[in-house]
């Protein structure tokens, strides 16, 4: 079958545009090399892109390539299934036989192993486990906490005893060249495995030969331990600027590391999460989810607003005579309703970053309060000012009943509910990481809904006493 010449020069695009109609001409020409059995050829393209890329092209192929690639096993594919989302993983794998299988995870690493297995049907994932050659790995892996520090570390590391020259250090590395992958850093460790510092690439590369290691040694590390939270281990990471994070058991001695790769995934995982937290979705919920799982993930959520929607119902229908007297006042309910909830989710949307990147804590919350409250001062005393202009220029254009008291009653009612909607959002996130809960539970629905009602019961307690004296 005759190639076309262009083969070579396949890449995937990013970007709106040209970009769509090039990967699809991409995306035909890999399913035709596929379809002939190109393989070689197909591998020498693949294996110029990013597993990025190569997983963007799996999401667009026919799920019929996609399996018929997957089961080629080429390096970059699987590390391309790696990042697949579990559903996708799950589809790929799911006519795949044991022994297939077996061969795929055995060209993970073991963490990315366990990820795979965990994706796959409890009695497939016990079949396929004591066949893999990882499998002591990967079991005590799986010992470990979900989410803990011990089920996202590397047993593969590079560690130098502290009495060593830098050259005996180089010759080390380039004696294990095959079986060193990536090498962010070399760790020192004394007679006991206990880690003493690090040496960074520029020490191997800059540093005499007989330079010692002790006096080269970098001891500016943090050390986490197995059952360390992962969020924790990220938070660790990012405040003393480390690349590597390592291990230590019970006895201080190393047992494993944290690689970047990781640790931004990590990151980026719990960012995730925190969003679809504070949307009131489950933190498993995928772009690609059934119907089923869309009305179940989602259909609580939305009864717990409506809770809260209900419940603001009831106090406005508790001053229907106020309402009756002042029908005009009914206009101001939206409008103090939609400052509450815009001001409650700023003030909780950056407490709730501080708590997640350690600039905060529960010892912070009476500074960070007054803080927020002079600010909601401020934006309140903004915000009531555009109202009472708004007012004074429609009192101007019809006839309003006691413009006047419906300027003050509207500019205090204002400033009031951005004052307690901040203080509200500035502290409850605070509050519930003290107590151990997660603080993106604090926005969306919570603090929407709860400004809401708490907005409507401070505007008609002003309307009480000012307006209707």
């Amino acid at each position: 079958m005759n190639i076309p010449p262009n083969i070579d020069g396949l890449r995937w695009r990013h970007g709106d545009g040209d970009a769509a109609e090039a990967n699809q001409a991409v995306v035909d020409e890999v399913s035709r090399l596929i379809k002939a059995k190109e393989r070689g050829r197909l591998r020498a393209v693949l294996n110029r892109w990013s597993p990025t890329d190569v997983v963007e092209l799996f999401v667009a192929l026919p799920l019929k390539r996609a399996r018929k690639l997957f089961e080629w096993r080429d390096r970059e594919t699987v590390k391309a299934v790696v990042l697949l989302n579990p559903e996708l993983r799950a589809a790929l794998l799911k006519d795949a036989s044991i022994a297939r299988i077996v061969k795929v995870l055995d060209k993970m690493e073991p963490e990315q192993a366990l990820q795979a297995l965990d994706d796959l049907p409890e009695d497939v994932a016990q079949q396929v486990l004591p066949r893999l050659r990882a499998r002591a790995a990967i079991e005590e892996l799986r010992a470990h906490g979900e989410d803990s520090a011990g089920s996202i570390m590397s047993r593969k590391f590079v560690a130098v005893p502290v009495d060593w020259t830098i050259g005996m250090v180089t010759a080390e590395i380039r004696a294990n060249a095959q079986l060193i992958e990536k090498l962010y850093g070399v760790s020192v460790v004394d007679a006991e495995r206990r880690p003493v510092g690090y040496l960074k690439l520029r020490d191997l590369l800059l540093l005499p030969k007989e330079a010692s290691v002790r006096e080269a040694m970098h001891t500016d590390f943090i050390a986490v331990t197995p059952d360390t939270d992962q969020e924790e281990v990220a938070r660790l990471a990012d405040r003393y600027e480390l690349n590597v994070m390592p291990v230590v058991d019970a006895d201080g001695q190393l047992v494993g590391r944290i690689t970047p790769d990781r640790l931004r995934q990590v990151i980026r995982d719990e960012a995730e999460e925190d969003i679809k937290i504070m949307a009131g979705l489950a933190t498993d919920t995928q772009h690609d989810e059934s119907v089923r799982r869309i009305v179940r993930g989602r259909a609580p959520w939305l009864l717990v607003g409506l809770v809260g929607a209900s419940l603001s119902g009831v106090i406005v229908g508790a001053y229907e005579e106020q309402l009756a007297q002042a029908a005009i006042l009914a206009s101001f309910i939206p409008i103090v309703m939609s400052t509450a909830g815009n001001a409650g989710i700023q003030a909780s949307t950056v407490a709730v970053q501080g708590l997640a990147t350690g600039t905060l804590t529960f010892a912070d919350l009476g500074w960070r309060l007054g803080k927020e409250l002079l600010g909601g001062l401020a934006n309140g005393a903004i915000a009531a000012l555009a109202l009472v202009l708004f007012v004074l220029l429609v009192s101007q254009l019809g006839d309003i009943e006691a413009p006047l008291r419906l300027v003050v009653t509207a500019g205090l009612a204002e400033m009031t509910v951005v004052v307690a909607a901040v203080t509200v959002g500035a502290t409850v996130p605070v509050v519930l990481d003290r107590l151990g809960i997660d603080p993106a539970m604090a926005t969306g629905v919570f603090i929407t809904t709860g400004n809401d009602i708490l907005a409507v019961v401070i505007f008609f307690v002003t309307v009480t006493l000012f307006y209707f004296v």
